[in-house]
Parts: C-alpha cells; sequence; structure tokens
C-alpha cells in the first residue's frame, strides 16, 4: 500500500511542507523541519528504488485517468538512481543548512529560504517522477524559480546580479525546451513520453523532429551548463550561500542531464539519433570543450566558490561525454560519474562553507594556513578534491575509469586524451586551493574547528567518496541495467 502511493508522496511531501516551513516562527524550526522532511524523502526513495529492483518499472496514474490522456508517473532503474541521488544530498545537506543559514540569514529570511530549498527539492523529483514531458517543464521552471530565489540569497550584492543572470539564461534554456515539446506534440500529438518513444520512429527523418531535436538539446543543455552555455554559472554558485551552493550543484545540473537522456534516447531513441550524424559529432566536441575550457578557467579563478563552479563545468562535460558516446557502456559510465559528482561536489561545497563560517570568505588571498586551524574540515576538503581527480579508491575514479573503457570500446583514443589532459588540470588548479590552505604562516593560527552540525555532514560526504570508490560494485551494475533499459526503450 505505501510503495503504491510513494511515487507521489516522494513528490507531494516537500511541497505540501513548503507553507509550513515558511510560517513557522522560530529561526530554527524551519531547518529542523525541512530535514525531517528530507528524511521521510529520503525513506520513501529507497523503498521505491527497492521496488523498481524487484518489480521493474512503477507507474502511477494520476486522477485514475489512463496514460496517454491522463498524466503518469514513471520510476525506471534511471530515475530510482536519480531520485535517491536528490533524496540522499538533501537529507545530508539540509541539517547543515539548518545550521549555517540560521547563522548567515536574518530571522525573518530563514523560513522563506527553507521553503524555497523545498520548493526547489519538490521541482527535481517532480522532474525526475513524471513520464509527462509537459509536467518536465512545469517541474523545470518551479525548481528554476526556486533556485532564482535562492542564489539572490547571497550575502554580498553580486548574488542579485548572478541571480538575474540565471533568471534570464534560464528562461532563454526553458523557452527554447518548451517550443521543442511544442513541435513534439504538433507532430505526435502525444506528451506522454512512453507514447512519444511510440510514435516517433516513423516520424524521426521530419525536419520538424529534427528541429524539435535541436530546441530540446539547446534548452536542456543550458540548464545543464553545458559549455559553452554555461556562463550562468559560476556566479550564480559561487555568489549562492554555501549550503544552497553545495546543494545545487549536487543535484540541479545533474537533473538536467537526466533530462537530456531521458529526451535523447527514452524519446527520440538511438536509432533515430544516430540518423542525425552530426549530432554525436558536436555532443562530443562540446564535452570535450567543457572539460577543458573549464578546467582552464578553474586555473585562473581567485575564490574557491568559483573555482568549485568551474570545475562543474568540467564535469558536466565528462558526463555528457559518455552520453554522447551513443552506447551502453557510455551512458552507464555518464550514470556512475553523474551520481559521483554529486558526492564530491557537495563534499567540497559543504568543506568551503564550514570554511567561510569561520574566516568569512572564500578569497584565497585570505585563508593561508587556515588547514592548522580546521585540519578535520581540510581533510573532508582534501577527499572530495582527491575525487575530483580521480584519484584511484575515490568515487571520481570509478567514474572515469567506467568513461575510458567506455571511450576505448570505440577506439575513440583521441577522447582519453582529453580525458587525462582536463585530469591534469584538475591537478593544477587544486592545487593552488591546497598549497594556500597548507602554507605554514609565520604564526599558526589557533584550531578553531566548524561547529559540529557544519563538520559532521561534510565528514559524511567525504566517506561516502572513499566508500563509492572502494565498492563501486553496485551502482555501476545498476547504471548498466538503467542503461540497457533506457536505450532498449528507446530503440
Amino acid at each position: 500500500m505505501i510503495l503504491e502511493h510513494a511515487q507521489v508522496l516522494v513528490v507531494a511531501l516537500p511541497l505540501l511542507a513548503v507553507p509550513v516551513c515558511a510560517l513557522l516562527p522560530s529561526r530554527r524550526w524551519p531547518g529542523q523541519f525541512a530535514t525531517l522532511v528530507a528524511w521521510a524523502v529520503l525513506g520513501f526513495a529507497v523503498l521505491l528504488m527497492a521496488g523498481v529492483a524487484e518489480q521493474g518499472v512503477l507507474r502511477y496514474q494520476l486522477g485514475g485517468w489512463a496514460p496517454p490522456w491522463g498524466i503518469e508517473y514513471r520510476l525506471d532503474a534511471m530515475a530510482a538512481l536519480v531520485q535517491l541521488l536528490l533524496a540522499l544530498i538533501a537529507a545530508v545537506v539540509f541539517p547543515y543548512a539548518a545550521r549555517s543559514l540560521a547563522d548567515e540569514v536574518d530571522d525573518g529570511r530563514v523560513g522563506g529560504i527553507f521553503a524555497a530549498l523545498l520548493l526547489l527539492l519538490t521541482g527535481l523529483l517532480g522532474i525526475v517522477a513524471t513520464g509527462d514531458a509537459f509536467n518536465v517543464f512545469v517541474f523545470l521552471e518551479i525548481s528554476s524559480l526556486s533556485g532564482y530565489a535562492l542564489i539572490a540569497m547571497g550575502r554580498r550584492r553580486r548574488a542579485l546580479v548572478a541571480s538575474f543572470r540565471y533568471l534570464i539564461m534560464g528562461t532563454v534554456g526553458a523557452t527554447f525546451f518548451l517550443i521543442g515539446l511544442g513541435l513534439l506534440y504538433a507532430l505526435t500529438g502525444t506528451l506522454n513520453m512512453d507514447d512519444l518513444a511510440t510514435r516517433m520512429p516513423p516520424l524521426s527523418a521530419s525536419p520538424t523532429a529534427q528541429t524539435a531535436l535541436v530546441f530540446i538539446v539547446a534548452g536542456i543543455g543550458l540548464k545543464a551548463a553545458v559549455f559553452p552555455l554555461h556562463q550562468w554559472l559560476p556566479d550564480a554558485y559561487a555568489e549562492a550561500p554555501p549550503a544552497v551552493a553545495a546543494f545545487m550543484a549536487a543535484t540541479a545540473t545533474k537533473v538536467a542531464l537526466y533530462v537530456l537522456a531521458r529526451f535523447l534516447f527514452g524519446v527520440f531513441g538511438l536509432e533515430q539519433l544516430l540518423e542525425v550524424p552530426a549530432l554525436q559529432s558536436a555532443l562530443q566536441g562540446l564535452a570535450v570543450a567543457g572539460m577543458l575550457a573549464g578546467s582552464l578557467l578553474a586555473m585562473r579563478a581567485m575564490d574557491i566558490g568559483r573555482i568549485l563552479a568551474l570545475s562543474s563545468v568540467a564535469q558536466v562535460g565528462y558526463i555528457l561525454l559518455g552520453f554522447a558516446l551513443f552506447s551502453t557502456a557510455g551512458l552507464a559510465a555518464g550514470l556512475v560519474h553523474l551520481f559521483n559528482h554529486a558526492l564530491m561536489k557537495a563534499a567540497l561545497f559543504l568543506a568551503l562553507g564550514a570554511i567561510v563560517h569561520r574566516v568569512g570568505s572564500g578569497d584565497l588571498s585570505r585563508l593561508e594556513g587556515v588547514a592548522h586551524a580546521m585540519p578535520w574540515t581540510m581533510a573532508a576538503f582534501m577527499m572530495g578534491a582527491l575525487s575530483l581527480i580521480g584519484v584511484p579508491l575515490t568515487a571520481g575514479f570509478v567514474g572515469k575509469w567506467y568513461l575510458i573503457l567506455a571511450v576505448v570500446e570505440q577506439g575513440q583514443w583521441w577522447l582519453v586524451m582529453a580525458m587525462l589532459v582536463a585530469s591534469i588540470l584538475s591537478v593544477v588548479y587544486l592545487w593552488r586551493i591546497v598549497e594556500v590552505l597548507y602554507r605554514r604562516p609565520a604564526v599558526l593560527p589557533a584550531r578553531h574547528e566548524a561547529p559540529a552540525l557544519l563538520l559532521l555532514p561534510t565528514l559524511l560526504l567525504a566517506v561516502a567518496n572513499l566508500v563509492m570508490g572502494m565498492h563501486a560494485t553496485p551502482l555501476v551494475e545498476w547504471s548498466m541495467r538503467a542503461s540497457a533499459s533506457l536505450l532498449g526503450a528507446g530503440s
């Protein structure tokens, strides 16, 4: 009975909690309430993943209307994996946010900011849960609007500019996506994604279908910060409150990439994509450009938040490269790296937030010797950095290793070289941070670690990077299952 309705409850629960959270009077209660909701969502996500493992694809008809006329929630292996990731990140980041945001924002804004966080979580979960293409757009806008508000909550005035830039770019991306959906509806007369996948094969060669594909890829590419559509991301993540940046960096672009994979392989289908010869080359070129450009830009930045944001552009390139191989192994490798990158980037941003909480800045010029005062925080940062580089026994290594295997399977050695160069560049820009933070100043600072509620979630994610690097088999096997299922459904 619980499993039957869990598909709706996992989205409805945080949505219903939004007004409650906004009206809670105490500055401490909204964070605690949001944390309880996040843990409940995690419980539903685990339950649903077990259901998918046992029963296969789970379906839920809203209002009793059968698809394609009614809206259907549909959870397959890929959706269950991303849904679990969203719930896991929320369950870890929300307790951190309950401590950090209470000190960073005014009393009257605490309830509002946690309401926005819950609304962001609702939108992201809804995107993953729904089987209706227009619902994807609706939930995408819910998550985007709450994201704009959260970024504007940053402590510096530049946060407003970053939020406005994100709003403009996000609106353009949403418009492109909606135009693509409109063209698909005009061509097929349906918006149910399973129904679209059935009706698209005989229509895939039409100019309307190919135009829709271009608009959808461009719109979602902008939402996912695919190079060169990434311009909104560095300022947005650098200026947002650290807890918000950690949550968004670990989830928002990942869900956008999920949507890209869902439409490419689950709606248009692999056979149809191969009929557009320039598409695969274009996606691979953009992926490589993102990997290299993001890393090069990160080498020039002086603010840790901006460095981490630009590194996300590079990591999006890695994930996109896996998708652009148009193979089961490539898609699975992309999903593995998508999951693991969320863990490493959340750990890095939470560690940065702990440093900012103590020092008041993420600018490298003000952080000399901080590692001597905050050894545990820096240990967590180092684990995230090693994972980002792809050092063996870390989560980042697993994703990159399977990406290399997928590339070698196709004999594209130039892509292997591009990945190695990008990884070397990541060593350079991360070493700049480590060198400054561990540099021994003339007078050693007194040991002054972050508060426990900031440190524990950070360490938990750091340990998760090590665990996922040493015990990657379940994630890899599930990703292979998800990849085979999606490519089979779309072909």
